[in-house]
């Protein structure tokens, strides 16, 4: 009877350990890149630019998304994490990239809170959402797109993506292009979002090594699943 109560403390006291160090990991690595951060907001702060999180955006895996307001009357969004994943490296793969360049076709982080357990990114508000809606055929009340408006948006992924790997004094590789990380402004501007699965390399390597294929089925490159290609 006394082995049963040891191991449930032994087991409670592992899992708050390497949830602490991960939280400790993602402080080390934000008080390195000084450099590069935006806005640090409090908890408090989240909650009250999405005034109690009253206005939910969406849901996934990542966690869940709010609309906020900061007091400049600037909307944004506001990515509430359930938990970081790998690590924390989700986390900091968005503050390392997007926290560190300006483009008009990537999404812009505004900020960010670490605070105990709560993890959230801060990003300019898309009002027309992603563009999955708008070419998925299950989306119904969906206004279609133009062909012209169709050309405009590949075009700016295209130079997002551009911009990504030839355009920084760094290589960032996004690894998961798809329609549902493309977001819209109020113009209908394209912006790369989601840079979770993103990586950073050397400018002057041109040979990227990886030890399994990074990004979503149906829309990785295919030579990431078959080595014979």
């Amino acid at each position: 009877m006394i082995g049963l109560p040891l191991v449930i403390v032994f087991l409670v006291y592992k899992f708050k350990r390497r949830h602490l160090s991960m939280y400790d990991t993602i402080e080390r690595f934000l008080q390195t890149q000084n450099n590069f951060m935006p806005i640090r907001y409090n908890y408090s702060n989240i909650k009250r630019m999405t005034r109690g999180f009253k206005e939910k955006l969406g849901e996934g895996g990542y966690g869940t998304v709010y609309k906020g307001k900061l007091q400049s009357r600037r909307d944004v969004a506001v990515k509430m994490l359930s938990k970081p994943k790998a690590g924390g490296q989700d986390f900091m793969n968005e503050v390392a990239t997007i926290g560190r360049i300006h483009h008009v076709n990537v999404v812009g982080l505004v900020g960010y809170c670490i605070e105990g357990t709560k993890c959230a990114l801060v990003y300019d508000f898309m009002p027309n959402g992603s563009l999955d809606k708008y070419i998925s055929t299950s989306q119904e009340g969906s206004p279609l797109l133009s062909w012209q408006r169709k050309y405009d948006i590949i075009l700016g992924v295209a130079r997002g993506i551009g911009y990504l790997h030839r355009g920084c004094d760094v290589r960032i590789l996004h690894f998961d292009i798809k329609p549902h990380n493309i977001l819209l402004d109020e113009n209908f501007i394209p912006k790369i979002s989601d840079f979770g699965l993103a990586k950073l390399y050397p400018t002057d390597k041109s040979i990227v090594n990886l030890t399994a294929a990074r990004g979503t089925i149906g829309y990785v490159a295919p030579e990431l699943i078959n080595r014979s290609i």
